[in-house]
């Protein structure tokens, strides 16, 4: 609770200071719901396979408080927004104990995948709304949106490709690397999957070229998802 507390203050202190803009708070209020929804589908389709380590652990929930990860929710985020090179978090992983599975290898595929698949659900949910409703009609001459609803659709989906595409990148702990560790001899998989727990720095040193590259790898692939997602929506 202090974290949370913590992180509102943040917000107010950003939001004083015009380090947040209105398109940052609607992409705070997106990228929330969206990375829950991504976690917690991995521990739904465990528990389908019978591993039920989350629920257990009280995380298949919709309660934003069970998924706050004190650096990635709030200090990473806070850092981002203040620095004004955008924004970007993560939130705690769903616990999921492979082994508990009932085929651990070819099933721990499944429950890897779901979070990209249903990122791309709920982006296909917006590509719906914005469509469906004329959201490119509610474009201004200035080239904003006019209507706080299709502004939310337009960044909803634009956030979950986005999460997809991060997310399947073939790197550990990422879920794209569950391709990589499929092709594993059955011998290598135990120690594989003991030293994957250690294996966040990667993506920190990921995040740290794209600072430092320009454009960054990150960067590139965001500017391919937003051309692509626009050019989708007729935008």
């Amino acid at each position: 609770m202090l974290w949370i507390i913590a992180g509102v203050a943040v917000v107010a202190i950003l939001v004083r200071a015009h380090k947040l803009s209105s398109t940052d708070i609607v992409l705070f209020c997106v990228i929330v719901p969206s990375i829950i929804l991504h976690e917690i589908s991995h521990g739904w389709v465990a528990l389908a396979f019978g591993d039920d380590t989350a629920k257990r652990a009280g995380r298949l929930t919709l309660n934003p408080i069970a998924h706050v990860d004190p650096i990635g929710t709030i200090v990473v985020p806070a850092l981002m927004a203040l620095s004004g090179i955008g924004m970007f978090g993560w939130a705690k992983p769903v616990p999921v104990n492979v082994g508990k599975l009932r085929h651990p290898r070819n099933e721990g595929v499944l429950v890897a995948l779901a979070g990209p698949a249903t990122n791309l659900v709920l982006a296909a949910a917006a590509y719906a709304v914005f469509r469906g409703f004329g959201g490119a009609g509610t474009i201004t001459v200035q080239g904003t949106f006019g209507a706080l609803w299709a502004e939310v659709a337009f960044y909803f989906g634009l956030v979950n490709i986005w999460l997809a595409a991060f997310n399947l990148i073939p790197i550990p702990p990422l879920d794209g690397s569950v391709l990589f560790e499929r092709l594993l001899p059955r011998a290598w998989w135990p120690g594989y999957l003991r030293a994957r727990r250690y294996t966040m720095p990667l993506v920190l040193v990921l995040l740290l070229l794209n600072f430092y590259m320009n454009p960054g790898p990150l960067t590139w692939l965001y500017d391919h998802v937003f051309t692509w997602w626009a050019g989708r929506l007729g935008l």
